[in-house]
């Protein structure tokens, strides 16, 4: 599926000023952005998802077009049919894990859940191993699970695009290296393009098929590395910068 961002940004804060301005094309199953902190990644994901406005530019998914500043286009994010799963998952703490789940389904705000929503609710809460935990709290639940809930949630709608923000972050090593296969079976089910950022070059060499480097705003580097690299060491070379990569 093709992906089009070409948008910029500025944020004034006192004394800083950043300026986020980036352009790439992908048709990428999963493409990683990768760079420090600060560096314009998570607001990228935020401006895909709906959640911030681009000061210019156009974004393209699929066949849709969800922001154009010159056609005065910008999909709002319940419509633009892209799941989001923030850095701190964003559940809901007073909410189980059956009604974190459900709780974007559109029948919750219009009749409650339907007999049809209650089943999808319970496949999802199997696919993701969470029948057993469906009446927990957040509180009570490991990284590990609270990650699959938030998965669990934001594909349950079936989303043409799924955006991770860290989800790896606060998961020891060997959950890591658990919830890194986890996350790629999930996407061969449902068959849907990822955008994930990360700091670890070991996410890089185990998910990534296309590589965005981040520096200061900007894309710095694109890069398509082997299955076989384990840091972004001996990448290929960067493509300039708003190439179109073709996998």
């Amino acid at each position: 599926m093709l992906i089009r961002v070409e948008v910029q940004k500025r944020l004034a804060s006192p004394g800083r000023v950043f300026t986020l301005e980036v352009d790439f094309t992908t048709t990428s199953e999963r493409l990683v952005l990768f760079g420090p902190s600060g560096s314009g990644k998570t607001l990228t994901l935020q401006i895909l998802a709906g959640v911030v406005t681009p000061d210019e530019g156009r974004i393209i998914v699929g066949d849709r077009v969800l922001f154009d500043k010159e056609k005065n286009i910008n999909i709002p994010a319940r419509h633009r049919a892209i799941g989001y799963v923030p850095q701190d998952y964003a559940l809901f703490p007073h909410l189980s894990v059956t009604d974190n789940v459900g709780f974007g389904l559109p029948s919750r705000w219009v009749r409650g859940p339907s007999p049809e929503d209650r089943r999808r609710v319970a496949e999802f809460l199997g696919i993701f191993e969470l029948t057993n935990l469906r009446h927990g709290l957040p509180r009570d639940l490991s990284g590990g699970q609270r990650q699959r809930v938030a998965l669990a949630r934001a594909l349950i709608r079936r989303p043409s695009l799924l955006l991770l923000d860290e989800p790896f972050s606060a998961l020891d090593a060997l959950l890591r290296a658990k919830m890194r296969q986890e996350l790629l079976k999930a996407q061969e089910r449902f068959a849907i393009p990822l955008i994930l950022i990360t700091h670890d070059p070991e996410d890089v060499a185990a998910l990534a098929e296309t590589v965005v480097v981040y520096e200061n705003g900007r894309v710095n580097q694109i890069m398509s590395p082997s299955k076989e690299d384990s840091s972004l060491r001996g990448l290929p070379s960067s493509s300039p910068l708003g190439t179109t990569l073709a996998h």
